[in-house]
């Protein structure tokens, strides 16, 4: 039953995305409803700043809109998507930070904004968001690049031919790049760790 459903959906989306190339505009509201908040999570990860984030969000738009038609079908719509905003986002940063990308950017998120507590007992909770708050302040402190392939491959469960094709590079650097990101977080976990700030 659940595969059904699913394919119902997908065929679903895909009739939206049928739509938004027609120019049908109820298409557009259906496509950002279901991608609000994904997209713009991982545009906050990108930039670290939620009111560029909002903005980015809203070109990102902007810009599947303009740019439908130049979508293949036989491509996923998500990653499509996904590298519209990396592109804007990635514009953003070379005009606002002409210094390398590979550079870290200073953390800016908050605990609230990086972890939404579960239903555990108020010591776990604590501890948890204590941690989460910890891993979040070592990924901000990764460069740019690094910080959106995890955020592409661990919070938007992209595949990695999914990313290779947001960031538009060949497999093989989306998973060096994977590869290096994880080995710098271990890197900053583990010297925190050795600090005794990870609980």
């Amino acid at each position: 039953m659940a595969a059904v459903m699913s394919t119902l959906d997908a065929v679903g989306w895909d009739d939206e995305v049928a739509r938004l190339r027609r120019g049908d505009p109820d298409a557009v509201a259906a496509l950002v409803a279901r991608y609000q908040h994904r997209l713009f999570r991982y545009l906050l990860r990108f930039v670290h700043d939620r009111s560029v984030a909002e903005d980015l969000f809203q070109q990102t738009w902007l810009k599947v809109m303009e740019r439908i038609r130049t979508y293949h079908p036989g491509r996923s719509f998500e990653a499509w998507l996904f590298s519209v905003a990396h592109n804007t986002a990635i514009d953003y940063l070379r005009r606002k930070r002409p210094e390398s990308l590979d550079d870290p950017l200073p953390s800016g998120a908050t605990k609230e904004e990086t972890l939404s507590a579960g239903q555990a007992d108020a010591l776990e909770r604590y501890l948890a968001l204590e941690r989460s708050a910890l891993v979040a302040s070592a990924v901000a402190e990764l460069p740019a690049i690094h910080r959106e392939v995890l955020t592409l491959r661990f919070e938007e469960d992209l595949r990695l031919e999914e990313i290779a094709g947001v960031i538009d590079a060949p497999l093989s650097t989306a998973k060096s790049r994977l590869k290096r990101a994880l080995d710098g977080l271990r890197r900053r976990l583990e010297s925190r760790l050795r600090a005794g700030d990870l609980l």
